[in-house]
């Protein structure tokens, strides 16, 4: 099964002291090297920082954009993991060394299987999951 670990933390590496952003890399280079020699791994990323980010709505035929998000939250989501696990416990147990995990949280959520998903993204027409 595929996981989505989600990162949250009150800072990322752009509001990060120089040192501390170093640090905080080399912690994510050394446990994703980890996960990728136990085969855990599928893919990750870093996000930018919100105030880089666009909101996109569209009602009824207007397509509206804003700057942001900018919620009325601490935590801020800076990055995913996409993990392979046997189960949720399993997935849990990698989500939790992930190093923001000590910074913020880490949320996990399965990623859909299931046959109307995989129809509706074409995953088995395109080969693509």
């Amino acid at each position: 099964m595929l996981y989505l670990c989600l990162i949250c933390a009150e800072r990322v590496m752009e509001h990060m002291t120089e040192e501390e952003a170093t640090r905080h890399y080399e912690e994510y280079r050394e446990f994703t090297e980890v996960i990728r020699s136990s085969g855990h791994f599928v893919a990750s990323n870093r996000l930018l920082p919100p105030e880089t980010a666009t909101t996109v709505r569209v009602r009824g035929d207007e397509v509206s954009t804003t700057d942001g998000p900018y919620a009325e939250t601490k935590e801020l989501l800076g990055g995913y993991y996409v993990i392979r696990a046997r189960d949720r416990d399993e997935a849990v147990e990698v989500a939790s060394r992930i190093p923001g995990c000590r910074l913020g949280c880490v949320e996990v959520r399965e990623i859909a299987d299931d046959p109307a998903t995989r129809d509706a993204l074409g995953f088995d027409r395109h080969r693509g999951g």
